[in-house]
């Protein structure tokens, strides 16, 4: 017989429920902030003061950010199917990838790689260059000259102590960058998040999905306004206007 497939996740039986090894109800409800729970269960200990609070600014910094495409995604597949608020959600992070929220994640592996290899920052970006691929962590469409978000996230990394490898790396990246294309792209929030996130032990893998629980909360926001007052069937008149002209 094979053995027993397990997880430490969690887990319950008739008459209990854990979480982490932890019996929840007793040892987690009441106790734990959603924040510190996701943290023990991705890395198996509860976060510093520090780390909870870099963790609760990061979270905080990309929940929302206006109509952006991943809202308008959510919002017009709540106007076609408002008995599905599962589907509208899911659409809205389907949507989080290069331009939005994906930064972070790419941002965290590649300064993560960076640091666990030789620390060339200048080899890895001459070979992104050269590869015709984007420098994660730079740039913003909306914030062209400086993202409000990353001087705070240096600011509080610093207070707490989790001011780590990533950070300061990140730091010195668009210096390079410019040496190499001209260009002076500036620290964008996604970017900081994601190398602040590395620095409190986030596995840097785990880093595209641990922010996608902001901007859950963010996008629950849209469809909870969308259903008081509406503007998914406007903006989709607003395109039959426009298309048949």
């Amino acid at each position: 017989m094979s053995d027993r497939i397990h997880t430490s996740i969690g887990g319950s039986t008739p008459d209990s429920i854990t979480v982490a090894g932890r019996d929840l109800p007793s040892e987690v409800m009441g106790k734990l902030s959603l924040t510190e729970l996701a943290y023990l269960l991705l890395t198996g200990r509860e976060p510093s003061v520090g780390e909870r609070r870099m963790l609760d600014a990061v979270l905080v910094s990309l929940a929302d950010h206006g109509l952006t495409p991943i809202a308008l995604a959510a919002r017009m597949t709540y106007t076609g199917a408002p008995e599905s608020v599962q589907g509208a959600v899911a659409s809205g992070l389907l949507g989080s990838r290069i331009e939005f929220l994906g930064p972070a994640g790419d941002t965290a592996e590649f300064l993560a790689a960076v640091v666990s290899g030789d620390g060339d920052l200048v080899a890895a970006v001459d070979a992104r260059i050269a590869a015709d691929q984007r420098v994660p962590g730079l740039g913003h469409p909306v914030h062209r000259e400086f993202d409000p978000r990353t001087p705070r996230i240096y600011e509080l990394a610093a207070e707490e102590g989790v001011l780590g490898p990533h950070l300061a790396l990140l730091e010195t990246l668009p210096g390079i960058v410019a040496d190499r294309t001209g260009k002076r792209l500036p620290i964008n929030g996604a970017g900081a998040a994601g190398a602040a996130l590395v620095d409190v032990g986030v596995p840097p893998s785990s880093v595209r999905g641990f922010v996608l629980i902001a901007r859950t909360a963010g996008i629950v926001a849209h469809l909870a306004e969308e259903a008081r007052d509406p503007i998914g069937m406007k903006l989709w008149q607003e395109v039959e206007r426009r298309s048949s002209t």
